[in-house]
């Protein structure tokens, strides 16, 4: 069954899930507080995670026994992944993405990085960064599909282990990058169902509690 995800702003009443997914996923972790100051204080702040979504919410869904199915696999509400970006004078920098161990290798961290490049350009964006673990090439491989280079190297970035990050960028984010981006958008949507709440939503986090 086709794997169906809500992608929406970030709540204050996710970060117990965002948090557990994060210790599964990083050496370096971001706090609670981290997550709670980014939702609360920033405006230039754009989190997004993807919720597992309710059978009840999918017409496709409405057989009798696959609700009972997708009940027992993937409780709703359950949070599978998340993404951060930071929008300041037309850089979009983003800043985190982490998909939980379980769903992983089925693109949600594509359609994460995808989201956010969507909202960025949408609010402006002109050009997209990020920084990336020198030995992580799943990762960079995604990058370069979504056609970041490598412009850059920040030495001993990470502090658990002192790896080199490359840092890369996306530029212009133009109308023929939106274009491309919207191509590859539709691709994601012939492989996973997914409620779009994040790309358009243009009021600060703090109003999604």
């Amino acid at each position: 069954m086709m794997l169906q995800v809500i992608v929406r702003p970030m709540r204050l009443s996710d970060i117990e899930q965002v948090v557990q997914i994060d210790r599964l996923s990083f050496s370096t972790p971001w706090s609670a507080n981290a997550y709670r100051f980014e939702l609360t204080n920033r405006d230039t702040s754009h989190l997004v995670v993807l919720e597992l979504a309710s059978p009840a919410s999918h017409p496709a869904l409405r057989w009798r026994w696959l609700p009972r199915l997708f009940a027992r696999q993937t409780p709703a509400g359950k949070l599978v992944g998340y993404g951060g970006c930071w929008l300041i004078a037309g850089e979009a920098h983003i800043s985190t993405i982490a998909v939980h161990p379980d769903f992983r290798g089925q693109g949600l961290g594509e359609l994460l990085l995808a989201s956010m490049l969507k909202r960025a350009i949408l609010l402006h964006g002109e050009y997209s960064v990020l920084e990336v673990r020198e030995s992580n090439v799943t990762a960079q491989a995604l990058y370069h599909k979504y056609e970041y280079r490598v412009i850059g190297r920040r030495r001993h970035y990470y502090r658990d282990d002192g790896e080199d990050a490359l840092l890369m960028e996306a530029r212009p984010l133009d109308a023929a990058y939106a274009q491309r981006l919207e191509t590859r958008w539709q691709a994601l949507a012939s492989r996973i169902q997914f409620d779009d709440q994040f790309t358009h939503a243009y009021e600060p986090e703090r109003s999604f509690l």
